[in-house]
């Protein structure tokens, strides 16, 4: 399922309740992300750091879901250990894909495997139900969610504006004005852009700063 793709639409059995799944999102951002099967020490720190960042999420208007292929019964036993381990309060759903259907749709299933452990995937979808970022994990490594929020921020920031954003871009950091916005435009909405070292290479200040 690629980038610019919209995302399927799926009926979600979750720990916190039913729901058609672009229904749930209702004009939000989302964030999907996938974990193999419950109980793994990686994504119980992984989904520990998604409660502790409920707050970020909120006001960048993101609903967090996670998914894995264990049964509902599995997911709130290993909501008790998550909660425990990393003193926090887990309230966005984890969805019971049992069958893998879900996986399916998503492309979450390994090249080849011969049972149901997902990838560990990362989809951010746009209001407009858009993948507009996927990441995928090895089962190693924990995934950065400092990393993130910074391309969900770059993400709305391109939305909202229709600016790029350089490599190791912060929020607040210089933009880049795309190469393609006609001149006129250019010229009212970024002023003061500069150029450095490249014609294509124009520079201005966070627009949403302003």
């Amino acid at each position: 399922m690629g980038i610019g793709s919209i995302a399927p639409d799926f009926d979600a059995v979750t720990t916190e309740g039913n729901f058609r799944f672009h229904n749930w999102l209702s004009g939000s951002w989302g964030l999907l992300f996938s974990h193999p099967e419950d109980y793994t020490p990686v994504c119980t720190t992984e989904l520990g750091m998604v409660a502790q960042l409920e707050q970020e999420f909120m006001k960048r208007n993101v609903k967090a879901i996670a998914l894995s292929v264990d049964t509902l019964d599995a997911h709130f036993d290993w909501k008790k250990d998550i909660e425990k381990s990393m003193d926090v309060e887990i309230r966005f759903p984890i969805i019971a894909d049992t069958n893998g259907n879900i996986a399916r749709l998503y492309g979450m299933f390994p090249i080849g495997a011969n049972d149901k452990k997902t990838v560990r995937s990362v989809f951010i979808i746009d209001p407009d139900k858009t993948i507009q970022l996927h990441l995928t994990y090895p089962t190693s490594i924990g995934r950065n969610f400092d990393e993130i929020l910074r391309a969900i921020d770059a993400l709305k920031l391109h939305a909202d504006h229709q600016v790029l954003t350089p490599a190791n871009w912060k929020p607040k950091d210089d933009v880049i004005v795309d190469p393609h916005m006609p001149l006129d435009q250019a010229d009212q909405k970024f002023p003061d852009r500069h150029v450095k070292g490249a014609p294509y290479l124009q520079f201005s200040k966070d627009p949403s700063n302003k």
